[in-house]
């Protein structure tokens, strides 16, 4: 997009952007500031020489600094936006961190970090006052970032805008919903009612909630119209069956599970994990025994659906659709955000199977092969004592966990739950675990599949 633009003419171009998002950036944070100051919501935050800081100051003086900043952005000129550019340094170090092999698994890590990270500190983090600091901070990376090339060139992609925007909406309904759990939860232990069953009073579909539908589709019709006047199309040259696009990628809500057929057959990625997200889903009602938490936002209360559901939906499936869209590029190479899209990039893969690696490198001696002209179930034979140890291994993982479980870490909820609803969310959690844990083998010990089938195209 921007590869045949010096960085000069870059700045020019992207200028008006910037200017623009940075004066965005100073009427919320002045509306903020007179939204707090006029409905009395000024509280102090500390004291720096006798001096009172309130939140109205620090919202004011993010307003001053961004009413600044914005011109030099609309200059253009780059000397002057070089105050506002990101410093090379933090680009060569993003770059050496995440550009070579590591660079997924650096990325899960860190993202499973923060997932565990704001649970636990979450009555901190969902405090208005520092998400606002947060949504700034992150609007002040995001423009920041705009001013690398490389970076621009995959983000501001007329099909990644939406996506952006997506992100950001994620995350404040989110935190909406966490402030709203963390408010009922400490409401619960004073022994008070959850904030729903205070406003509770019913209105009627005609007009009330007909009237508010109406208003909404004409603001959204409104905002649809905007959008496709500023942002062109997204639209490529006919399909060709002799040239595929490089990298070749399913629409940004499949990402998640192209992202899975790194580690996982396709049959598996494709066809079973969805098709076990849905039922998974589907049976919730079923299998839930706490009739706590109906009707009203809650954490303490279910504290374990709580947190594997947004484990498997923010960790398992948004990270890897961020993944997708913005650090993997051509030949399905995982690339560092201030990294160019080179087609060229090879990476050393040596994966091998744990038949291999149980049969070769652990005892030293070829892998059990049928005899030349064997019939079909001596070949079968001979490849199911191949197979043995991913055989073992899957069977004992499904068959003897579940029990284990049952009487040890999770003996409470096999006793509310009883035998046959236990066992299904006992394999629909080792199911879930099974992603994570195949990821870990292969960046661990380059572990391929579990179990190699492919005289039958069959693999896991």
């Amino acid at each position: 997009m921007h590869g045949h633009m010096s960085p000069e003419e870059f700045l020019a171009n992207i200028s008006g952007f910037l200017g623009t998002f940075y004066l965005a950036l100073a009427a919320m944070n002045g509306i903020a500031a007179l939204y707090v100051w006029l409905g009395g919501h000024t509280k102090e935050w500390f004291r720096a020489g006798g001096v009172s800081v309130t939140n109205v100051m620090v919202w004011t003086l993010l307003f001053l600094v961004f009413m600044v900043i914005s011109p030099i952005a609309y200059s253009g000129s780059p000397v002057l936006m070089a105050i506002i550019t990101i410093p090379t340094v933090v680009v060569d170090i993003v770059n050496a961190m995440f550009s070579g092999g590591l660079g997924p698994v650096l990325y899960s890590v860190l993202t499973f970090a923060m997932f565990v990270g704001f649970f636990l500190a979450r009555r901190f983090f969902v405090q208005p006052p520092i998400a606002w600091l947060l949504l700034n901070a992150s609007l002040v990376a995001l423009a920041v970032s705009m001013t690398n090339m490389d970076f621009a060139s995959i983000v501001a992609k007329a099909d990644n805008v939406p996506i952006v925007a997506m992100v950001f909406l994620l995350g404040f309904f989110t935190w909406l919903a966490t402030y709203q759990a963390v408010q009922n939860d400490d409401r619960a232990k004073d022994g008070l009612p959850p904030l729903e069953k205070l406003n509770n009073e019913k209105v009627l579909v005609w007009p009330d909630l007909v009237y508010t539908e109406l208003i909404c589709m004409v603001g959204l019709t409104v905002l649809l119209v905007v959008w496709a006047i500023v942002l062109k199309a997204p639209l490529e040259e006919p399909a060709s069956s002799v040239k595929t696009p490089n990298p070749s990628k399913a629409p940004w809500y499949f990402l998640g599970l192209q992202e899975m057929l790194v580690y996982f057959d396709p049959w598996f990625a494709g066809v079973v994990a969805p098709l076990t997200v849905i039922a998974g889903l589907a049976a919730i009602p079923y299998l839930d025994f706490n009739k706590q938490g109906n009707g009203y936002y809650t954490i303490d209360q279910r504290k374990f659906a709580y947190t594997v559901f947004q484990f498997g939906f923010l960790v398992l499936w948004i990270t890897f659709i961020i993944l997708g869209t913005f650090l993997r590029g051509p030949n399905w190479n995982f690339f560092s955000p201030f990294e160019p899209w080179d087609a060229h990039k090879v990476m050393s893969l040596n994966n091998v199977d744990l038949s291999q690696l149980f049969w070769v490198s652990l005892l030293n001696t070829p892998m059990p092969k049928a005899p030349e002209g064997a019939d079909e179930l001596t070949k079968f034979w001979y490849i199911m004592i191949r197979e043995l140890p991913g055989i073992v291994s899957v069977a004992a993982y499904f068959i003897v966990l579940p029990p284990l479980m049952a009487i040890t870490v999770m003996r409470k909820f096999f006793v509310k739950m009883g035998l046959i609803r236990f066992m299904i969310m006992a394999n629909l959690l080792l199911l879930m675990a099974m992603f994570p844990i195949k990821m870990v083998l292969r960046w661990t010990i380059n572990l391929k599949y579990i179990i190699a089938l492919p005289e039958y195209l069959l693999n896991f």
